[in-house]
């Protein structure tokens, strides 16, 4: 009995772990390619990476991510339709949905508890994204130099009750609205 006290203690310690992840930052693996990012965490030497699933096939719409033990999928909710995304991942399920069709400016994120709206801060620039009206804290994303969507800086100070797969889904949603395709 004291063995399965001391399991369930390290599983439950170890899950809320992953949900209190902190991310500080991601930046493409080469210089050349925008398939393949290096996420950034609070921890020293834990990185994680998000890159498409199907890179020889050239396809955007499917991105597969690894940060610790954490492992999941980004994809097109619907087929040929950018204005919706779906990550699942730990048992979780994460959506996001633009807040006017075709506008991609400002997003719907929501995870069935929490429900985020990430927007473009400068309409018409896309170097620094936010969530705003917040209950669940900060969220910001910005690049580190000006004009250069390879390298972001991540300030993450949200709430420890939202998931991982949340949290990444908004940084694949400003990755992709931000960055050129191919």
């Amino acid at each position: 009995m004291k063995i399965f006290r001391i399991l369930l203690l390290a599983l439950f310690c170890s899950t809320g772990a992953l949900h209190a992840q902190v991310l500080t930052g991601i930046a493409t693996r080469w210089n050349d390619s925008f398939g393949e990012w290096i996420i950034y965490t609070g921890e020293e030497g834990k990185e994680g990476e998000l890159r498409l699933r199907w890179a020889m096939q050239d396809n955007w719409t499917e991105w597969q991510y690894r940060l610790g033990e954490s492992t999941g999928t980004i994809k097109l909710k619907w087929r040929e339709d950018l204005n919706e995304w779906e990550a699942r991942g730990d048992n979780q399920i994460a959506s996001a949905r633009t807040v006017w069709r075709d506008n991609f400016r400002e997003w719907r994120i929501t995870d069935g508890k929490n429900t985020l709206t990430l927007s473009s801060r400068y309409g018409n620039i896309w170097d620094e994204w936010t969530i705003r009206n917040s209950s669940a804290g900060p969220f910001e994303m910005y690049t580190n130099f000006e004009g250069d969507p390879r390298d972001w800086v991540v300030i993450d100070e949200l709430d420890p009750s939202i998931p991982l797969t949340t949290k990444l889904l908004m940084m694949h949603v400003v990755l992709f609205q931000s960055t050129p395709k191919q």
